[in-house]
């Protein structure tokens, strides 16, 4: 007659095959599991906080590292003493795109300097070309940059699809539409980097047999993989 054992967990008896079973399931869990679980910990993190914020003092942000380096405290006074406010971002990956999107036409907004809003028009047809001669099919890039370019014309004054600041700070939060503008800033990237390529080979270090075509590439579906993770 075989013996049987019994663990006792968070107050609930199990046997040691079910035990056994759970040590076996974790043995299974390989690399990709790991990330996909790590993504679904960022996604449900990343909830809490809007793409972008609301206008904060800086005194928030010094309260918040009161207890940190003095060197960091030391320069949030500097920053104090330049902008009256801060916002944060979603920290989910994207945060460098979706606050320079925001800032660049917050920026256009206040200031509607045409001659900066044709540099920048002139700047996306150029790469769009670029895409182009890299052997991108426009279909795969179009609807980015369509995006991008009406958002950088609803904030001209004077025109029926001219939008209010409060309007620009809800669209900033509308995730089909801060998505495809961080996919338009990514593909921008993109084609930098790769008439580049030789110039940012060595900065790929780490990781092995990987071209700086193929790093584009994947640079481009991380905005997607906190979405699946969800």
């Amino acid at each position: 007659m075989q013996s049987k054992e019994a663990v006792v967990e968070d107050g609930e008896i199990k046997s040691v095959t079910a035990v056994g079973s759970e040590i076996d399931g974790w043995t299974n869990f390989g690399d990709d599991d790991i990330m996909q679980q790590q993504y679904t910990i960022q996604a449900e993190e990343a909830k809490k906080v809007p793409f972008v914020g609301d206008k904060e003092p800086l005194s928030s942000l010094a309260a918040e590292y009161k207890l940190g380096s003095p060197i960091l405290l030391e320069k949030i006074k500097v920053l104090d003493e330049q902008y009256a406010a801060i916002r944060r971002t979603r920290g989910d990956g994207n945060c460098f795109f979706r606050s320079f999107m925001f800032s660049y036409l917050e920026h256009i907004m206040e200031c509607q300097d045409q001659a900066e809003i044709d540099r920048i028009q002139a700047n996306v047809e150029k790469s769009r070309k670029a895409l182009q001669t890299l052997g991108y099919a426009d279909l795969t890039f179009e609807d980015f940059f369509a995006l991008f370019l009406e958002q950088l014309e609803s904030v001209i004054q004077g025109k029926e699809t001219s939008i209010s600041h409060e309007e620009l700070v809800l669209r900033s939060r509308d995730q089909s539409i801060s998505d495809y503008v961080v996919m338009f800033f990514r593909f921008v990237t993109s084609a930098e980097i790769q008439k580049r390529a030789e110039f940012f080979e060595p900065f790929i270090l780490g990781l092995t047999n990987t071209t700086v075509e193929q790093v584009c590439s994947m640079s481009r579906i991380f905005i997607i993989l906190p979405k699946v993770a969800c």
